[in-house]
């Protein structure tokens, strides 16, 4: 399906995006799954090339570009060549990390971290999941204390994005018993240690991790945003969050789809294409379909997003609608490949595993459905 999101300046950003991907990263994509890691070097390449930090200010190297369309293009081309878990460690620092850091950040503290986003030298994460709790933020158990000029932080926390490499780390700890808190935890601060690379079901290259935090000090300095607010924060910016997981969906979708429409029209049974099978035939046209209502939501919601305008509801949606189609299209895809899908040299089968976590990420799709009905009853009536 033609779209109409994107102008002349995205698609020479789009070249560019290309011109990284083939140098950068289809010739390790496998040797990154075998090692459940991602070169160093394809962030730094990556900062070189202009493809990260697009919305920092220029005043700290970035782009001062707030175009979501741009984050965009970037998620179409690295899941169009299978490097999903490639984009899923850039969208942590590009639309989860420095969101916080644009919004709450101090002028110190924008001037210490963002330059290094910008360059790729400063891999960031996010530590909210725990143990015992996940979606439900009112379980978090990780502490800080205040002693002096620091605050003293312990607890655990679990199934951490870029939790291995990452350089400065986004903590939620609780301050007392109503209010959690956000700290800037940086790399090799005493105390704070990584346990295991998580193994996964999908994303096999994109680093998972436990993170461990013993009496670990942090300055006071390194609060961010307002004490006690950490809730509010981490609210106001989940839309972006869950609109980066839609798009990610949505290209997904659409490249599994491609794949398979060649395969089909190569691939021959009993004298002819398996395309022109009436079932086969049926099947793609289902998933056209689907793939192209799914686009015209997401394009909506993506510029709804540039206008400042997405609220946490239609965000909900898109999230939860194109991570289910996602994961339907990669089945039915998957399918269409017959054996061939079941090998891991095939693109599809590799789509398939790592469509499983979109579901759950972001908040599962139970919570979305949840998000979307509290305000159908608790909004007016029609």
């Amino acid at each position: 399906m033609e779209t109409d999101l994107y102008e002349e300046d995205h698609e020479l950003f789009r070249e560019t995006v290309r011109e990284y991907v083939v140098r950068e990263v289809l010739p390790h994509l496998e040797r990154w799954d075998r090692d459940h890691l991602i070169d160093r070097s394809a962030w730094l390449a990556a900062g070189k090339q202009g493809l990260l930090g697009l919305a920092v200010p220029e005043t700290y190297g970035g782009a001062g570009q707030q175009d979501y369309r741009f984050r965009a293009v970037l998620a179409e081309e690295f899941v169009a060549v299978g490097a999903a878990a490639l984009h899923s460690g850039f969208s942590l620092n590009e639309d989860v990390v420095l969101p916080y850091l644009l919004d709450l950040a101090t002028p110190g503290q924008k001037e210490r971290w963002l330059p290094g986003l910008t360059t790729g030298r400063t891999i960031a994460a996010i530590a909210m999941t725990e143990p015992g709790a996940g979606s439900d933020l009112r379980g978090i158990r990780t502490s800080a204390v205040r002693d002096g000029d620091d605050w003293v932080v312990n607890g655990a926390k679990t199934f951490i994005t870029n939790g291995i490499q990452s350089d400065l780390v986004i903590v939620v700890a609780r301050t007392d018993e109503r209010d959690l808190t956000l700290f800037l935890v940086e790399r090799d601060t005493p105390g704070f240690t990584r346990g295991r690379k998580l193994e996964k079901v999908g994303l096999h290259a994109q680093d998972t991790a436990e993170l461990f935090f013993d009496d670990v000090r942090v300055p006071a300095e390194n609060l961010l945003g307002t004490e006690g607010r950490a809730f509010a924060h981490l609210m106001e910016r989940l839309p972006r969050e869950r609109l980066s997981i839609a798009v990610t969906a949505q290209a997904a979708a659409e490249a599994m789809l491609r794949w398979t429409t060649d395969f089909v029209r190569e691939r021959e049974a009993f004298g002819r294409s398996i395309a022109e099978f009436q079932t086969v035939g049926h099947t793609l046209a289902e998933l056209r379909t689907e793939t192209e209502v799914g686009r015209a939501y997401v394009d909506k919601a993506v510029r709804a997003l540039n206008a400042g305008q997405l609220s946490a509801v239609d965000a909900a949606k898109a999230k939860w609608w194109t991570s289910e189609m996602q994961n339907r299209i990669a089945a039915r895809c998957l399918q269409l490949h017959g054996g061939y899908g079941y090998m891991l040299e095939y693109p599809i089968a590799r789509a398939f595993l790592d469509a499983r976590v979109q579901t759950i990420y972001g908040g599962t799709t139970e919570i979305m459905k949840e998000i979307i009905s509290r305000d159908i009853v608790g909004g007016s009536r029609a």
